[in-house]
């Protein structure tokens, strides 16, 4: 694919369908490609699911004007927190499992530039253990959380989704939380 037909958003929906809530993002992304399809718009975003990030997710963000990260967190202020994310050094655990702010540090490492304005859609989980089905405050969370998917996939703009940003959640910053979602949540005693 040439970057002239690269969908210009790009969202990658993190997280484990056989970790509990952890499947938040698995979940958000079936329903965003369904409800894309739906709406005729599923030409302007390429969705992508995984367990985990990682350094070659870097490569998904070229040629992007958007970019958005969707993951469980572990003591996120529920239902979901959403904000600007930026590229960051020194915060990578490992080549396997990366928070955004690595993968965006990777892109600039790998592509030479500034990577898309990006976001993360860090929405509240509370139980991750292996085998267990999300909960039902996960699923009101999920619900909570596709309505502003909704909005962001309506108006793919930085200027909407800033504007979202400033007033859609919780103003702390995300990548904490996330970064324990996306590292490697704990197995289950």
């Amino acid at each position: 694919m040439s970057l002239a037909t690269v969908p210009p958003v790009v969202v990658i929906a993190i997280g484990n369908p056989s970790r509990g809530d952890d499947a938040i993002g698995p979940l958000l992304y079936g329903r965003l490609c369904e409800w894309l399809e739906n709406q005729g718009l599923a030409g302007e975003f390429d969705l992508y699911e995984d367990f985990q990030l990682q350094i070659e997710h870097a490569l998904d963000l070229k040629g992007r004007r958007l970019a958005l990260f969707i993951d469980a967190g572990d003591n996120t202020p529920g239902p979901y927190t959403f904000g600007q994310v930026a590229a960051a050094e020194g915060i990578m655990h490992t080549s396997h499992a990366l928070p955004p702010e690595s993968v965006l540090q990777v892109y600039r490492q790998v592509e030479g530039g500034e990577p898309p304005p990006s976001f993360v859609l860090c929405v509240r989980g509370e139980q991750f253990a292996l085998g267990a089905e999300p909960g039902d405050a996960a699923l009101a969370h999920v619900e909570a959380a596709f309505a502003l998917l909704c909005e962001l996939c309506r108006e793919p703009q930085v200027s909407a989704w800033l504007a979202q940003a400033e007033t859609g959640g919780n103003s702390a910053p995300v990548s904490a939380r996330m970064a324990a979602s996306t590292a490697s949540p704990s197995l289950a005693p």
